[in-house]
């Protein structure tokens, strides 16, 4: 849950997870439907695909004795793999995440940016990686970085490295990791619809790859797939569907009404979602993945959070 999102903002989540599914077995056991609508709001969904998958193979399999093995695992890349083997195996491994990498650039003042900087500062993370006590000392890097060594006026006052510190011997800390710049992300447009039924609202269910992969959401042209990417039948059911329901023929009884639009940064691009209201003719046929939800308790759809933002706006605008 850890990965590109903060403590603050994962806390609650990993409460009420552990609390639902408190060991392995009961998330292996869990179904996936449930598991993403318990994720909802978070992001990056792939990683609760991820960690389902982990979890029943470690049901079925047992856990992997040291980082080799944890890496074969679903999800588990080289930082999380040596967190785990440090922190729950007690092994030597060199963890290396974000907050690692600004504090070892600050101790060495490496010049390289990142990311380009990033396999050195690993191999130089490596030369004081101790050989006992791996976990304390992982964690205690992390938190250095996370609460002391941090991005803009480090608290260097409070820092128990400066005198090992070449950063501060230089006298600008802050200018260390050095970076490359950002290229602003690009610019995407897409259509929600809003589609009501006897107090229900349509909803359909991402295909379990890609974008928002798995998760419930508004019928948008965001799961509309290109033509010729695919030859299973559901999505030539989306296809002829979104067809349908773009052109108006033997689906949308009108063009629809637009009720506004919202904006949500994706981790590569920038999207504006059209919101539109619609509605169904009865000669509609519905592809696979599609189903009525009640509009009252659409709360608990597990939409993510572009399309519970899209929801906020349709019901208000149709109150």
């Amino acid at each position: 849950m850890l990965q590109q999102t903060t403590v603050a903002t994962v806390r609650a989540y990993f409460e009420r997870f552990t609390a639902r599914w408190p060991t392995v077995a009961a998330l292996a056991a869990a179904d996936e439907a449930d598991v993403m609508a318990a994720w909802a709001g978070l992001g990056y969904y792939s990683r609760a695909r991820n960690l389902l998958a982990c979890a029943r193979i470690l049901a079925a399999q047992g856990f992997p004795e040291g980082e080799e093995g944890l890496r074969l695992l679903p999800g588990v890349g080289r930082y999380t793999a040596a967190a785990i083997a440090a922190i729950a195996l007690g092994q030597r491994a060199v963890v290396v995440d974000g907050n690692v990498e600004r504090v070892v650039a600050r101790i060495f003042a490496v010049e390289i940016p990142l990311p380009v900087a990033k396999p050195q500062l690993r191999r130089l993370a490596e030369t004081i990686t101790p050989d006992t006590r791996c976990g304390d000392f992982a964690q205690a890097m992390m938190d250095l970085g996370a609460t002391v060594c941090i991005p803009r006026n480090p608290r260097c006052g409070q820092c128990p490295l400066t005198d090992c510190c070449a950063a501060y011997a230089r006298g600008d800390p802050a200018r260390y990791p050095q970076k490359v710049a950002m290229a602003a992300k690009p610019e995407r447009q897409a259509t929600a619809w809003w589609i009501e039924r006897e107090s229900q609202v349509l909803l359909m269910k991402h295909p379990p790859n890609g974008l928002l992969g798995g998760m419930m959401g508004l019928p948008s042209t965001l799961i509309a797939p290109a033509r010729g990417q695919s030859t299973v039948s559901e999505t030539d059911d989306r296809r002829a569907f979104f067809v349908q329901l773009v052109s108006g023929s033997a689906c949308a009884t009108h063009s629809g009404t637009n009720l506004g639009q919202i904006t949500h940064v994706f981790t590569h691009f920038r999207l504006t979602l059209e919101v539109v209201a619609t509605s169904l003719s009865s000669s509609c046929v519905l592809p696979l993945g599609a189903q009525w939800w009640p509009k009252a308790t659409l709360q608990l759809a597990g939409l993510p959070t572009l399309f519970a933002k899209a929801a906020a706006v349709a019901m208000r605008e149709s109150a």
